[in-house]
C-alpha cells in the first residue's frame, strides 16, 4: 500500500509549483503556487474512483517568491538560534552535575534515540529568540492567512517551539521540496490559517 493512499494520523502535505505559463490574474511579480492537502482524521483510500471524505481538505495560495526566500532565510536563522540555546542549556546541565572521567567520555556519545528526543523537546526561549520567533511566525501567518485580521503581528507563540517544529517550518518554505507536517500543535496552527 502506498503512503499516498493512507494517512494514519492528522497530517498536512505541502507542495510548491512554479508554473511556466499559468500566471495569476494580478501578476506583477514572480509568484509560486502553494498546494496543500490535509486530513483531520485517519484516511485509507482503497478505490480512488468512489472515495469521498469529510475529513480531507485541499487548497492553494499564490505567494510571492521573494517573500518565501526571505522567510526561509529568517527561519534558518531562528533554527540556528534554537540549536545554540539547546546546546547552551545542555552544557549548563552537564556542568552542574559532577561526573567521573568515564561518565564524561560516555556523555560525548549521542545515541540516535536521545538526539531525536532532544529535537522534540520544548525549548525555553530567551527574550531575543522569542521576539525573533514571533516575527517569523507573524510573517508565516501573513503569507498563509486568507483572513486579513489574522495577519496582525503575533503577541504569543501559537505552538510549542521545538527544534523539530522550526526545522519543519523551514522545510515548508523550501520551494524546491515538499513537506509533511504531523506535529499536533503546529498542524492545528497551520490549518487555522487556511480557514
Amino acid at each position: 500500500e502506498s503512503r499516498a493512499a493512507n494517512a494514519l494520523n492528522k497530517e498536512i502535505n505541502i507542495q510548491w509549483y512554479i508554473p511556466s505559463l499559468a500566471k495569476p490574474s494580478d501578476y506583477t511579480e514572480t509568484k509560486v503556487l502553494l498546494l496543500y492537502a490535509y486530513n483531520t482524521k485517519p484516511v485509507k483510500i482503497s478505490n480512488i474512483e468512489i472515495f469521498s471524505s469529510m475529513s480531507m481538505f485541499s487548497g492553494h495560495l499564490w505567494i510571492p517568491l521573494a517573500r518565501i526566500i526571505s522567510l526561509r532565510e529568517k527561519l534558518s536563522n531562528l533554527k540556528h538560534q534554537v540549536e545554540m540555546l539547546m546546546q547552551s542549556s545542555e552544557s549548563l546541565c552537564s556542568a552542574s552535575e559532577p561526573t567521573s572521567f568515564l561518565e564524561q567520555n560516555e556523555t560525548l556519545k549521542i545515541i540516535p534515540s536521545e538526539k531525536a528526543e532532544m529535537n522534540i523537546a520544548k525549548v525555553h526561549l530567551d527574550e531575543k529568540t522569542e521576539e525573533m520567533a514571533k516575527r517569523c511566525l507573524s510573517e508565516v501567518q501573513a503569507l498563509l492567512s486568507v483572513v486579513p485580521v489574522l495577519s496582525l503581528p503575533l503577541t504569543e507563540i501559537p505552538f510549542d517551539v521545538t527544534l523539530q517544529s522550526i526545522a519543519t517550518l523551514e522545510d515548508m518554505f523550501d520551494p524546491a521540496n515538499g513537506c509533511t507536517i504531523t506535529e499536533e500543535s503546529l498542524f492545528c496552527w497551520i490549518i487555522s490559517l487556511f480557514h
